[in-house]
Order: C-alpha cells, then structure tokens, then sequence
C-alpha cells in the first residue's frame, strides 16, 4: 500500500489483530438485506459473543497476508461483511445457517477455522457438527463407563468379603446371646439276638433240639436192657 492514509492502516491493523485472535473468520455476502436484518444477525451473534462487521475488500486482503492467510483472498470478491468467533467454531456457522433458513437470505463465501482457509461448502459443513460442550459431554461418558466397570469389578471382592463378615458376625451373635440347644439324643440302634453256636445249642436243648418237626421221635429203650 504506497503511501497509505493513517484511517486505512488503523483500520487494516484492526482486521489484522481480529483475524490472529479468531479461532474462525467466516466471509459473508450480505447482498440483499436491510438494515434492520444486520441488525438482527448482528445482535443473535453479539449473544454469542461473536462480532459481525463490514469490511472492503482491499484493506481485508492486506491483513489477511500478513496473518498467512492467502487463500482467503480468493473468496473477496462482492460485498463482503466478516464473523470473527474466539470460541467454538462451529456456532457461529449454526446461527448462519439458521438466520440463511429464517430469511433466506445471506451467503457464505467462506473462511478460516484455526488457520486453515475453508470453501463455503466446508462452512456450512461446520454448522452440522457437535458442538464443543456436546463433545466433552460424549467423551466425560466415555471415560466414566470404564471407569465405572471397573470400580464395580474392584469393589466386588470387597463387597463379598463384608457381606460374608457380616453374616459370621450375626452368627456369633446368635450364639452367644441364646441358650446352646441340647444335642438331640441319638436312638439306641436296636438288640440284635445273639445266634447261639452248635454245640451250645445242642447242650442247652438237649436231645430234644435235634427232633425235626413233624418226624416222631425215637424210642428210648428201657433201662437195663441191652
């Protein structure tokens, strides 16, 4: 820039200092909408602490250079006004689109997101995505799930352990506090009669025993005859 006035290098310092602190920088053609609309696109953005500004071309070209950012020039072309978002990428391209859906107006033309330049399609694309605090929620669920199994598998032994303790400890308790119960008198195993041996048998039955039931008995011959 030969010889530039003092507004126009305040102004390009000021695009410059914007884009090195933007975490995106979203390109916009606001053809077509009142100035009540940019007032309410600005505003929606301002609650998101999201700023929204009108920039030329030219000036916006040099301070997108020195911040490295050269292929952004190849979108500044017709009127061009800027989203500059320090925070989560992707909510100011939602509320893009959202305001595009609303008053089907407003286009994207495209931008940077932590340096590296991105088409319109690529923007748009960025509005579709989780936003931060979903991804942090998603991923706090998926260190917590393991976590969690694994407290279970390491507090189980113990938990058996205390239930097992407590039942002992009851037991005890139950012991000691009550009378032992007698122990139940075993019933004497019944008498089983002795068999008495041949020759015990035979001396205490006499000639006697050796009668076979139903057979007569044999005559004793008188005594004194041969």
């Amino acid at each position: 820039m030969a010889d530039p006035r003092p507004e126009k290098v305040a102004v390009v310092e000021d695009l410059e200092r914007r884009l090195r602190a933007s975490q995106v920088v979203i390109l916009t053609d606001y053809r077509g909408l009142t100035v009540d609309e940019i007032g309410v696109l600005r505003g929606r953005l301002r609650e998101a602490n999201i700023e929204y500004r009108v920039a030329k071309n030219t000036l916006l070209a040099i301070a997108a250079e020195r911040c490295g950012y050269k292929d952004l020039s190849q979108f500044l072309s017709g009127p061009t006004a800027v989203v500059f978002g320090q925070d989560d990428p992707g909510v100011p391209a939602r509320l893009l689109q959202e305001f595009i859906r609303q008053y089907r107006k407003l286009e994207i033309k495209g931008g940077v997101v932590s340096g590296e330049a991105l088409d319109a399609a690529s923007m748009r694309a960025l509005a579709t995505l989780p936003s931060r605090m979903e991804l942090l929620a998603r991923t706090v669920g998926m260190i917590q799930s393991p976590l969690r199994m694994m407290v279970l598998v390491l507090s189980g032994p113990a938990r058996g352990l205390v239930t097992a303790l407590d039942a002992l400890r009851a037991k005890r308790e139950a012991e000691d506090g009550g009378s032992t119960p007698e122990a139940a008198a075993v019933p004497e195993a019944p008498t089983t009669p002795e068999v008495a041996t041949a020759p015990e048998a035979a001396a205490a039955t006499g000639p006697e025993a050796s009668i076979v039931p139903g057979e007569a008995a044999p005559a004793v011959p008188p005594e004194g005859t041969a």
